[in-house]
């Protein structure tokens, strides 16, 4: 005070130390920026201010909201909903009446620092506003992890959490969009973000790929329902011919493919049971990168199979028709979707680099021989192939002789059995088709030469001559006629 009277007077100003007080009359000295009032006395207006504030604008959310019940229960009477039950038009009601009371809350409190934390109490009491779309146990399990994740990485975890839940936002008002606009917000999303540990806040390489493995199973888990063969698209389609296709070519044997597997060896036995179970596991999965690893499980199973049977390490000439093998023999349930879906929404770097890609693309291609399996790619004849595909028969099972020792001996004469049988059907089936052509050539030929004998018949008409008399020899003694010369007799000159 004393300050501000000595600058007054060096002025010329005359300065009434009354008005220098505060308004409200607490002794203490305002501020004219303040309306003159101090410091803590403007902070009390302020807050009762505020606080009439919120109070008017939850009487008028109220209002709204009970105006929009009243609406919404004479549109409902209107329409005749009476095929619904007491109980279900209630319990609606409370669903919408929370939802709304809920958000006009969280929109009127947000901005209140005294009540912020009391209303999100509350909303946290309150149940979820759509009780049909609630949070399962694996996403919220994903999400406390997530969380955890992120709290190592301090300030760019927090970024990294922003930047994860504006996409999440961002992306339930883009439902309209196709799959492939979907695929390219994704992918944009793990580019910008992997931009943004690098440049801005120095992330080591090693960390920034271990980030992106975690924001990926965040936002995939959240997002999988929506994104997972949905229903804009054909992938459903798909699964169903691949489906139909591997069924209608379990007749394929390893031999026809090349298989270097021998299932006779237990180990080897163990590898082909493990890798069927992985790339079936695939389907139960979320996160694309969790469905990779379970194709390079199912791929490494192959691998160790392959080298127990040839006591060598294993060639890509190899994996390729043995993974081939596997997918016919396993055939997994949704393929075609679980391939689009990780074409979709993996992470890009894991794709094109690394053993993950690589089993992916081996797996593409798998599928891609499977849908155009022909005569020619089995070595077979058409016919063969044919009569294999539409079931008339079977290629011939394995001989008696080759099974391993532990092998049932009813296993064994079951299938001497069948082998056998199948060999009698073939002859049967040759001997009856040969006999109906030998019968058709023997009508051909009858009938054939019955048309020759008559053409010849008629053309040539038989005519029967009386028999003629016998001419007698020459040399004969011929006593009825004597005017022949008598025979020449030899004679004998002296010479």
């Amino acid at each position: 005070r004393r300050k501000m009277n000595l600058k007054s007077e060096r002025r010329g100003i005359h300065v009434d130390q009354s008005e220098l007080l505060c308004k409200k009359g607490c002794g203490y000295y305002g501020n004219p920026a303040w309306q003159g009032f101090c410091s803590k006395c403007w902070r009390e207006e302020y807050h009762k201010a505020r606080q009439k504030q919120i109070q008017e604008d939850w009487e008028l959310a109220e209002r709204l909201q009970r105006e929009e019940e009243e609406a919404y229960a004479s549109s409902q009477s209107t329409q005749g909903a009476q095929s619904l039950t007491f109980s279900k038009f209630e319990e609606k009601k409370t669903n919408e009446k929370t939802r709304k009371v809920t958000t006009v809350k969280k929109f009127f409190t947000a901005s209140s620092r005294a009540g912020a934390k009391k209303a999100e109490i509350q909303e946290a009491k309150a149940p979820s506003p759509s009780i049909h779309r609630q949070a399962s146990i694996e996403t919220d399990r994903v999400s406390k992890e997530f969380i955890e994740f992120i709290r190592t990485y301090q300030k760019p975890g927090q970024d990294i959490y922003k930047q994860c839940k504006l996409f999440l936002d961002t992306m339930s008002h883009k439902r309209d969009l196709s799959i492939e606009e979907q695929s390219e917000c994704a992918q944009d999303f793990y580019q910008n973000v992997a931009d943004r540990l690098q440049t801005r806040w120095k992330v080591p390489p090693e960390k920034v790929e271990k980030a992106m493995d975690e924001v990926e199973k965040y936002i995939m888990t959240r997002q999988y329902k929506y994104v997972f063969c949905p229903e804009t698209t054909d992938d459903e389609k798909k699964d169903l011919a691949v489906q139909k296709r591997i069924r209608a070519l379990h007749w394929v044997t390893p031999q026809m493919l090349c298989v270097p597997v021998s299932e006779e060896i237990p180990e080897v036995s163990d590898m082909v049971v493990k890798a069927i179970t992985d790339i079936i596991e695939m389907d139960s999965k979320r996160v694309p990168r969790d469905k990779l690893a379970c194709i390079t499980k199912c791929s490494k199973h192959i691998f160790n199979a392959i080298k127990i049977t040839k006591n060598e390490p294993a060639s890509a000439d190899d994996f390729l028709p043995t993974l081939i093998y596997i997918v016919l023999k396993g055939n997994p349930p949704r393929l075609q979707s679980n391939i689009q879906y990780i074409t979709r929404f993996c992470n890009p770097s894991r794709l094109m680099t690394g053993e993950d890609g690589y089993y992916f693309t081996n797996l593409c291609c798998a599928v891609a021989f499977i849908e155009k399996l022909d005569a020619q790619s089995l070595n077979l004849s058409q016919e063969d192939f044919d009569r294999f595909m539409t079931g008339q028969t079977s290629p011939k099972k394995q001989e008696s002789d080759s099974f391993s020792p532990d092998v049932c001996l009813g296993v064994k004469q079951m299938c001497k059995s069948l082998d056998l049988l199948s060999q009698l059907n073939e002859r049967q089936e040759r001997i009856v088709s040969e006999a109906k052509k030998l019968e058709k050539d023997l009508i051909d030929w009858t009938d054939g030469i019955t048309k020759e004998v008559e053409e010849i018949v008629e053309k040539y008409p038989l005519e029967i001559k009386p028999k003629s008399q016998a001419l007698a020899a020459i040399d004969s003694e011929n006593v009825e006629n004597d005017k022949l010369p008598p025979p020449l007799q030899p004679q004998v000159y002296a010479g």
